[in-house]
């Protein structure tokens, strides 16, 4: 493999991975406004966040990171729209923060 061919690789792997990072933040940040909303009792706003992270964690679920993401983007995945109640809040606020902390936190 030339300089260049390795350069180029690490330059596709490197956007890859900027990619998942910025999925894993977005679908953190989208959680982590589902829970507030909820809490706050708004409950067609949260539903609507939620519809947007189970977008975000349908597609995280292909990329290729810690098996513990993976497992958080397929619960997300596979919740009702209307899941917006105090204990749910409770555990988007969690995924939130364990999502965002990858996010930042990955080597």
């Amino acid at each position: 493999m030339t300089d260049t061919q390795a350069d180029t690789q690490a330059d596709a792997q490197a956007g890859t991975e900027a990619d998942t990072r910025l999925l894993v933040g977005s679908l953190s940040n989208d959680l982590l406004r589902v829970a507030s909303l909820a809490q706050r009792g708004s409950t067609q706003a949260a539903s609507r966040f939620l519809g947007e992270a189970q977008r975000w964690s349908r597609e995280l679920q292909q990329r290729d990171v810690a098996e513990y993401v993976v497992k958080l983007a397929r619960d997300i995945s596979a919740r009702q729209a209307d899941d917006i109640s105090m204990p749910s809040a409770e555990r988007y606020l969690m995924y939130g923060v364990l999502l965002q902390n990858y996010a930042l936190h990955r080597s």
